[in-house]
């Protein structure tokens, strides 16, 4: 039987959020912008997903924007802010060095359009600094975005205090909540960002659909034209029945998320103890808070994709980091940005656990890996290996 922990990557869909598509598909197959009754049905579908998605970030329904993506929510929330403080004078942007590439890129595509940008350091705990966004920070900077909690080493951001800084410059702030929301309690106003993306298929919904939060009364320029779907904010009909999915996940999602991180981070720290106790040479990546599923661990002497191949032979699924970066020989580059060596860096797992998973789990890799760990440096420091 085969084992999965890989939740950061993606989820596997809840059933009922499989059944809430399936429904929508058949039932809900008016255009939700039409008049008529058909129409009026796909609108109800929207809204009560619209209030499902704000309660679980604390939020109000009418400022949640549906996307197709995490990745389109960051965008729209980076360059609709970007272009909308031009008039401002304001072209200067601000992330940490291991945000998602979806910030990270869009920076670099900013960049090339005039902007200026800045990539705040992180130490080896994974942290960013209040004091270095207090130093970049000027009376230029539109948009500081900090992730809420990495996707590869799973650390908390204190999002709150950087957001009181960017406000006190001006500026706003964004957060990508992707690897948070479901996994910690969220409130939009606690926190005190002026945006915030999530993604449905991070917490057993659907693939192809997003959210972002916006405070109301912001300005935000639409990069999409087209019709006044979502506020004039996101052109095109929208795919009601995956985001009637990200509903029904958000509701699952809240209804247990209290008692689901407790679990979760039991497993997680039993994993991570037994490993450490088990396997000589093993380190933990990152420090401080972090999210309640996840560990990303460093087998020295072990390729990390030698080692990812043999457990998947095993039958259990992990990753090396990101999934959106899979099939780069490249460190990571959160792993390389907290002062890790490449050597470290590449002998770097991530476990992420989630729906299903169980002390068997645990127990199971931690009877599997240690010696694979053994096997795998022996053949590294074989001759026979060495002149390879």
């Amino acid at each position: 039987m085969r084992l999965y922990l890989d939740h950061n990557a993606t989820t596997p869909v809840d059933p009922r959020v499989a059944d809430a598509m399936n429904d929508a598909v058949r039932r809900c197959f008016g255009n939700a912008s039409s008049i008529h009754a058909f129409g009026q049905a796909a609108k109800a579908a929207l809204d009560d997903a619209r209030s499902a998605t704000a309660e679980l970030l604390g939020a109000r329904a009418n400022d949640v924007i549906f996307t197709g993506s995490g990745t389109e929510a960051d965008n729209l929330a980076i360059r609709g802010v970007a272009e909308a403080a031009l008039p401002a004078g304001r072209r200067h942007l601000i992330a940490s060095a291991i945000e998602h590439e979806a910030v990270l890129n869009t920076l670099k595509a900013l960049t090339k359009r005039g902007w200026t940008s800045t990539l705040l350091p992180v130490g080896p705990s994974g942290v960013v600094d209040p004091a270095d966004l207090e130093a970049a920070i000027t009376d230029r900077t539109a948009i500081v975005s900090i992730m809420h909690a990495n996707n590869e080493i799973g650390t908390v951001q204190p999002v709150a205090e950087l957001a009181g800084i960017a406000h006190a410059h001006g500026a706003l702030f964004h957060t990508d909540a992707v690897q948070t929301a479901g996994k910690l309690p969220i409130d939009v106003t606690a926190l005190g960002v002026d945006l915030l993306s999530i993604s449905a298929h991070k917490l057993n919904g659907p693939k192809g659909v997003g959210a972002l939060w916006t405070r109301r009364g912001m300005r935000l320029v639409a990069p999409t034209t087209g019709g006044r779907q979502e506020r004039n904010r996101r052109a095109g009909t929208e795919n009601v029945p995956a985001i009637a999915g990200l509903g029904v996940a958000a509701g699952l999602a809240a209804s247990k998320l209290a008692v689901e991180a407790g679990r979760l981070a039991t497993l997680r720290d039993r994993l991570e103890a037994g490993l450490l106790e088990r396997v000589p040479d093993s380190t933990v990546n990152g420090s401080g808070e972090r999210v309640p599923n996840t560990t990303n661990m460093s087998f020295h002497g072990v390729e990390a994709e030698a080692l990812l191949i043999a457990l998947d032979l095993e039958g259990i699924a992990v990753s090396t980091g990101s999934a959106c970066s899979s099939g780069t020989l490249q460190p990571s580059h959160v792993l390389r940005a907290m002062g890790l060596t490449p050597q470290r860096a590449q002998s770097s797992i991530r476990f992420s656990l989630g729906l299903g998973n169980t002390e068997a789990d645990v127990e199971r890799v931690l009877d599997a890996l240690p010696p694979l760990v053994v096997r795998l440096r022996a053949l590294s420091r074989s001759p026979a290996h060495a002149h390879a």
